[in-house]
C-alpha cells in the first residue's frame, strides 16, 4: 500500500471519528448526529405504532400520539448526551419543557399528516407515518437547534 493510500484510508477513518466521538459545534455535526438519533427515535416510535395499531387494535391516531411520546423521550436523551453540547436554557427542567413543546407542535403536525392522508386520502397508516415522519423531523432540528441548541 502506498504512503498516500494509508493517508487517505486514516483520514477518512479520522473524519469518521470525528462525526461519531469528536466535538459536535458544527452543524453539519449536529445533522449527522441527529439524523442517527432521529432513526433510532424513528425506529421505536414506528414499532410502537404498528404494535399498538395492528396487535392491540388501538385507532391509529392514538397510537399515533403514544407511540410519537416514545420517539420524543428517546429523542430528548439522547439529543442531550450526544447531539448537543451547547445549551441556551438554565436548567433540564426548562429545556425539556422548551423541547417537548417543539415536540408537541411536531406531534400536531404528526397527527394531521397522519389524518390528511389516512384518514381523508386513504393512504395506509404506515405509509402515512414515512411522510410525516419526514416533515415533522426537519421542523424539529430547524426548531430545536434555533431555540435550544445554539
Amino acid at each position: 500500500m502506498r504512503v498516500s493510500e494509508t493517508w487517505t484510508s486514516q483520514s477518512a477513518v479520522d473524519r469518521m471519528c470525528a462525526l461519531i466521538f469528536g466535538r459536535n459545534d458544527s452543524s453539519f455535526v449536529q445533522l449527522f448526529r441527529y439524523t442517527l438519533v432521529g432513526g433510532i427515535a424513528f425506529a421505536s416510535d414506528f414499532g410502537t405504532l404498528f404494535a399498538l395499531t395492528s396487535l392491540l387494535h388501538v385507532h391509529y391516531l392514538v397510537s399515533a400520539a403514544a407511540a410519537y411520546v416514545v420517539g420524543l423521550t428517546l429523542n430528548y436523551s439522547l439529543s442531550v448526551a450526544w447531539v448537543f453540547s451547547h445549551r441556551s436554557k438554565p436548567s433540564h427542567i426548562v429545556e425539556f419543557t422548551v423541547f417537548a413543546g417543539v415536540g408537541f407542535v411536531g406531534l400536531g403536525l404528526n397527527e394531521l399528516i397522519m389524518w390528511f392522508f389516512t384518514g381523508a386520502l386513504g393512504f395506509f397508516y404506515l405509509f402515512s407515518k414515512l411522510i410525516s415522519a419526514v416533515v415533522v423531523y426537519l421542523f424539529n432540528f430547524g426548531a430545536r437547534k434555533t431555540l435550544l441548541f445554539r
